[in-house]
């Protein structure tokens, strides 16, 4: 099994951290946690009601932001997407597809494509079309892996600043200690396939946090040891 025995609990509004070593299982623990996936054994509980598919407060916003936006779609077209799902009207599709492109930052590109953007753009249009969902719970799968670091800095505090405006929950899966510990409330440390929790740590580290003061506080350091020893 990729998965043993693994059992937490998420508050509303927390922001939860997943790391592990590579092929442990996190992914495979988001799609069961979206309902994507069915356990062999035990359940997935919201709002102490049973996840057997599918849920519309859940959405998974993956690494390969690439792969899936719709190349033919402009930007606000990727984003209208989701509110035709919602079977939104076309002229109400076209201002909340507006209103969650300028939350990302992307106000100006809405008649662009995919392919005219660079990958950190692409991600944020990726994280708007999933914010138009109206989730409660957002499931993130790596999401800034591939950019490079400047850009994942970038992002890493826009996420945050999204988080804190909307309200919503956040699963973070990462491989990158110093991201989990920087955008998280809590650490969920897994142990080798199968996957088993080592750790739950609390991470009291106050907010709004800042790159380089926030990373290279004693506090930070701290909480990377003690993480870092459990690999």
């Amino acid at each position: 099994p990729a998965l043993e025995d693994i059992s937490f609990q998420v508050e509303k509004g927390e922001f939860l951290a997943v790391v592990g070593p590579s092929g442990c299982g996190k992914t495979t623990l988001l799609k069961i946690i979206a309902g994507l996936l069915q356990p062999t054994e035990g359940e997935v509980l919201l709002e102490n009601r049973k996840i057997d598919g599918p849920e519309k407060k859940i959405v998974l916003v993956f690494q390969e932001y690439n792969r899936s936006l719709l190349p033919w779609r402009t930007v606000r077209k990727n984003v209208e997407f989701a509110l035709e799902i919602l079977d939104y009207s076309s002229s109400k599709r076209k201002v909340k597809a507006e209103q969650y492109l300028e939350l990302v930052g992307l106000k100006g590109f809405e008649k662009y494509y995919p392919w005219e953007l660079s990958g950190g753009m692409q991600q944020r249009v990726a994280i708007a079309r999933a914010l138009a969902y109206g989730p409660k719970i957002f499931l993130m799968d790596e999401p800034f892996g591939s950019l490079d670091a400047r850009m994942r800095e970038e992002l890493e505090d826009e996420l945050l600043q999204l988080w804190e405006e909307l309200s919503i929950t956040v699963i973070f899966v990462t491989h990158d200690l110093d991201e989990a510990i920087y955008l998280c409330d809590r650490l969920l440390v897994l142990s080798e396939r199968p996957a088993t929790v080592l750790e739950d740590m609390a991470i009291h580290l106050k907010r709004p946090r800042y790159q380089l003061a926030t990373k290279s506080g004693n506090a930070f350091i701290e909480y990377r040891n003690k993480a870092y020893k459990l690999f």
